[in-house]
């Protein structure tokens, strides 16, 4: 069975280019580069890997395809393009010749309007990655979700991939029922599947066990069902919380039950199919 993680971040670390990283996340104050990625790959028995932006430049975009030239567990970028700029065509055509670059994101999470999605110059931006084969990763919270079921319609032509199933609020003794009626309706959506990735990091409780999670993989597997659904890890992000071998294994427990097709299709293929790694 091919292993792909379909998300997981890479970054020298500098206090002014992730300020995102705070005090409490000492764990992540350093560098995760290719050799750090091939322990990992060696670990965990990882084929390939789908590297996620992690900060909002061109430059950043430019260095992790600089590092898929180099290094081949890095099948596909996800890169940050500035999708609102009256240029953004120019831009566009600039990329147009790197077979790597397979999808693009804006963090509309830590956007202060929830309906940011929805922006005029923004959506301009978006409606033009299909021309290049570009999909593009839904970065949300779950209070977001009403708008960006919007914006997917918007863009009904257009693949899209939303991250970390939306980022509910995760407590053992609360559920977050508002996440689950949007998500419910936003999986109705063929054009676009879903990453069972960055769960942990979502959790709000000291201690937390598999049982902690299985209600929101059940949710997100009877929604986006096996075909729409696939395997990420988040890392280095999921240091904050668990390792990615012991993320691999939980997450492997959880999917126990499905068919040998199904297992492929969820930790591999449908990973390869939306980003496609073949091409």
């Amino acid at each position: 069975m091919k292993l792909i993680d379909s998300h997981h971040h890479l970054w020298k670390y500098s206090p002014e280019q992730y300020g995102w990283i705070s005090n409490e996340m000492a764990v992540l104050r350093k560098d995760f580069l290719a050799a750090q990625l091939r322990q990992i790959a060696q670990q965990s028995g990882v084929d390939g890997f789908v590297s996620v932006q992690a900060r909002q430049t061109l430059a950043e975009t430019d260095e992790l395809l600089a590092l898929a030239k180099e290094e081949p567990l890095i099948q596909a970028v996800v890169g940050w393009l500035p999708l609102a700029d009256p240029s953004i065509d120019q831009i566009l055509q600039r990329y147009a010749d790197q077979p790597k670059l397979k999808g693009v994101r804006h963090v509309v999470q830590d956007e202060a309007d929830d309906r940011f999605i929805m922006g005029d110059d923004f959506n301009r931006g978006v409606a033009l990655l299909k021309e290049q084969n570009l999909i593009y990763d839904v970065l949300i919270f779950a209070k977001q979700l009403p708008a960006s079921i919007e914006f997917v319609d918007r863009h009904s032509d257009l693949p899209m991939v939303l991250d970390h199933i939306a980022k509910p609020t995760i407590q053992a003794d609360k559920w977050d029922s508002e996440w689950e009626k949007h998500f419910r309706e936003i999986a109705r959506r063929e054009n676009i599947s879903c990453k069972f990735s960055g769960v942990t990091t979502e959790i709000r409780d000291e201690h937390w066990t598999i049982e902690t999670i299985r209600p929101y993989w059940d949710v997100a597997l009877e929604t986006f069902t096996p075909k729409r659904l696939l395997f990420g890890s988040d890392w280095p992000v999921c240091l904050l919380q668990t390792q990615h071998s012991d993320w691999l294994n939980l997450v492997r427990e959880l999917a126990s039950k499905l068919s040998d097709d199904e297992q492929a299709a969820f930790f591999g293929g449908n990973a390869t199919r939306v980003y496609g790694l073949d091409n």
